[in-house]
């Protein structure tokens, strides 16, 4: 049984209207109200559970009466719930849509994936290094490695989502940190490689020319475009139904970090042509999950906009009058 769970403070004046709000909807379960039990804010301190295909809904309302603004609303998963009658009837009731993303929940993910401390950056620069590494010694464990560690794809997401959302500061922010922290991660990574050079470090297979994993990276293609639009799907698809495992194979899957560092090693070793094509094989696979990202997402939200617009009027829960408890 997928539910959420939400935590609010109430001014007094506006509970009752809370309060009627949710108690006249059957996908809301274990209401708990506590008069003048909250402090900072001060207010009355309501509890609830909420099956996760209405939460959209109950936020809305919630939203529309003016509760987050003046009071407070978070919002919790709820793991594991022992549901009762009610919460089945509840269930059958929405349908298709007891599997709808929570959209507060899903935007509040990419919200924090878009935050640039400087950890962020840290981690681009630690996943160049060991994408030069990789390539240097022709290992793909260690290209595999570096994919994992690069925490671009945060970025990647939040531009998206400032797209969809019409938020430029945010698009800003996001465009500007990629290229901040790419351009850390090459000059970096073209420092360590010249080290690697000037000691001799490199395999003797990459030495003498034989370097797959370099060729693998720096010859973007048709399967370029390809890999990486199907990733920016499964990437938005993954974060909006909290699927670690999924949205791992994405940040495995994309050519980013590794054309980063193959720009970086190729200009330590004077090739040029190579550093091109891993040059044309990043901006291929930021711009294509950025565009992918932002149309997947308005595809998702168009697709459970209709889903909720087949439910009958009277299978939708009526709403109280305003000052109905």
């Amino acid at each position: 049984m997928d539910m959420i769970h939400v935590r609010a403070v109430s001014p007094p004046d506006l509970t009752a209207r809370v309060v009627g709000r949710l108690a006249g909807d059957p996908s809301v379960l274990n209401l708990i109200v506590q008069p003048g039990a909250a402090r900072n804010p001060d207010g009355d301190a309501v509890a609830c559970d909420v099956l996760t295909g209405a939460a959209n809904d109950v936020l809305r309302a919630l939203r529309a009466l003016h509760l987050d603004s003046r009071g407070s609303v978070v919002i919790e998963p709820v793991d594991v719930a022992f549901a009762g009658g009610a919460a089945e009837a509840g269930t059958r009731q929405l349908g298709a849509r007891a599997h709808a993303p929570v959209w507060d929940q899903v935007e509040a993910r990419i919200r924090a994936e878009g935050t640039y401390a400087p950890s962020f950056y840290l981690y681009l620069v630690i996943a160049g290094l060991i994408g030069a590494v990789g390539i240097v010694t022709n290992s793909q464990i260690l290209i595999v490695a570096a994919m994992v560690v690069g925490p671009e794809y945060g970025a990647v997401v939040s531009i998206a989502l400032g797209i969809d959302r019409r938020d430029g500061r945010r698009v800003r922010q996001g465009l500007r940190a990629l290229l901040l922290g790419f351009t850390l991660a090459v000059v970096a990574t073209f420092l360590f490689s010249l080290l690697i050079r000037g000691f001799g470090f490199e395999s003797k297979a990459f030495s003498v020319g034989v370097r797959p994993v370099s060729q693998l990276i720096d010859t973007p293609g048709f399967f370029s475009f390809a890999v990486a639009g199907l990733a920016g799907i499964v990437g938005i698809i993954s974060l909006t139904e909290a699927r670690t495992s999924a949205l791992l194979g994405v940040f495995i899957s994309v050519t980013t970090i590794p054309a980063a560092a193959d720009i970086a090693v190729s200009v330590a070793f004077s090739s040029w042509s190579e550093a091109r094509g891993s040059l044309v094989q990043l901006l291929v696979n930021i711009v294509v999950l950025i565009v992918v990202g932002t149309c997947t997402l308005r595809w998702q939200r168009e697709i459970w906009r209709r889903v909720a617009a087949r439910r009958a009027p009277a299978d939708r829960p009526q709403r109280p009058s305003p000052g109905g408890n």
